[in-house]
C-alpha cells in the first residue's frame, strides 16, 4: 500500500513537472509569434498573372484593377528574381549554394517574406484584392507557387504566332526599337528573323513554366486564352471570379469590361509600336513572314497542340 502512494505521488510530481514544462513552452511560443512579420497584403489576396509578354495581361489586369476593393502591382519583375532555371535551382549543388535543395524551407520562407513584404510597403492598407501583373516574370511562377500556396493564379496564354508578331512589332515600331526588346524579351539587337526566333523561344519557356505551375498549384486557379476574352470578354471575366472564388457583382464586371474596351482606346494609342495594337487573333498571318511564321510554329509545337489545336 505504501509503495502504491509513493508511486502515486511521484507520478503526481511527474506530472507537475510536465505541465510546467508545457506552459513553458506555449510562453515561448506566443513569445515567437509576436515576432513574426505581420504583413499588410495577406497571401490569400493576391492573384498573380503569368503566361507571357504581348498575351493582353495589360488589358485583364487594367479590367480587374477596376473592380471595387482591387489594387494592381503592375510588373514588379519578382518572378524574374527567382527564376529557378536563371538561379540554377535543382542544378547547381553544395550545401553552401544558397538555393541547396537542403535549406529548401528556408530559402522558401525567404521569397514568401521578401514578396510580402513588399507588397506591403507599396499597398499598406491591404487591398482586398492585390493583382500582380507579371508577364515577363512568368519564368518563376513554380518557385512563387511554392512559397506562396495560398495565393490565386491565372495562367493567360495567346496564340505564340500572335505573342511573336505582337512583340516583333514593338521591336521595329514601337519603345524597344533600338533597344534589343525588354523583359523576357530583350537581348541583343538583330535582325526582325533573329528577334522572333529569341521572343518564340522565350514564351514558350515562360509560358511552359507557368504551366507548371498551375498544375502543381493547389489553390484557387483559372485557365484563360486570349482570344476568349476577346471574343466574349464579359462571360470570360464572370467564369474568372469564380473559378477563383473571389465575389463580384455584375454591375462592377460590366462596369469594369466598358471601361476598357478596345474601341474606346484613344486613337493615339493604338496602332503599329502602341500600347494596343491590333487586338486582333489571327492577325499573325498578315505580320509574320512565311519562314517567320514556321520558325515560330516548330519552337512553339507544344503550346499549338495544347491550346491551339483548331487554328
Amino acid at each position: 500500500m505504501l509503495k502504491r502512494v509513493r508511486s502515486l505521488l511521484i507520478a503526481e510530481k511527474e506530472v507537475a513537472h510536465l505541465r510546467a514544462d508545457l506552459e513553458k513552452a506555449r510562453a515561448r511560443i506566443r513569445r515567437l509569434q509576436k515576432r513574426l512579420p505581420k504583413h499588410a497584403v495577406a497571401p490569400e489576396s493576391i492573384v498573380w498573372i503569368f503566361g507571357g509578354g504581348r498575351t493582353g495581361s495589360t488589358w485583364l489586369s487594367a479590367m480587374m484593377g477596376e473592380m471595387p476593393g482591387h489594387a494592381v502591382w503592375f510588373e514588379p519583375m519578382i518572378g524574374e528574381l527567382f527564376d529557378p532555371e536563371r538561379l540554377q535551382v535543382g542544378v547547381r549543388e553544395g550545401l553552401d549554394f544558397v538555393f541547396a535543395r537542403r535549406h529548401r524551407k528556408t530559402w522558401l520562407a525567404a521569397v514568401r517574406n521578401f514578396v510580402l513584404d513588399n507588397a506591403g510597403a507599396r499597398f499598406p492598407q491591404g487591398p482586398e484584392v492585390l493583382v500582380i501583373k507579371e508577364p515577363h516574370g512568368s519564368a518563376g511562377a513554380p518557385m512563387l507557387s511554392e512559397a506562396l500556396p495560398e495565393r490565386r493564379m491565372v495562367l493567360l496564354v495567346r496564340d505564340p504566332r500572335d505573342v511573336v508578331a505582337s512583340a516583333l512589332d514593338r521591336y521595329l515600331n514601337g519603345p524597344w526599337q533600338g533597344t534589343g526588346g525588354w523583359g523576357m524579351y530583350r537581348g541583343p539587337e538583330t535582325t526582325p528573323d533573329g528577334f522572333a526566333e529569341r521572343a518564340a523561344r522565350s514564351y514558350l519557356r515562360h509560358a511552359t513554366a507557368a504551366k507548371r505551375a498551375l498544375e502543381s498549384h493547389r489553390g484557387p486557379k483559372t485557365l484563360l486564352r486570349y482570344e476568349d476574352l476577346r471574343t466574349d470578354t464579359l462571360g470570360e471575366m464572370r467564369h474568372l471570379y469564380s473559378e477563383l472564388s473571389i465575389p463580384a457583382m455584375e454591375e462592377d464586371l460590366v462596369q469594369a469590361v466598358e471601361e476598357h474596351a478596345f474601341k474606346d482606346v484613344p486613337r493615339e494609342e493604338k496602332g503599329p509600336g502602341k500600347r494596343a495594337r491590333k487586338a486582333v487573333p489571327g492577325a499573325w498571318g498578315e505580320d509574320l513572314t512565311p519562314d517567320q511564321t514556321r520558325m515560330v510554329e516548330e519552337i512553339t509545337a507544344p503550346l499549338l497542340s495544347e491550346f491551339y489545336r483548331d487554328t
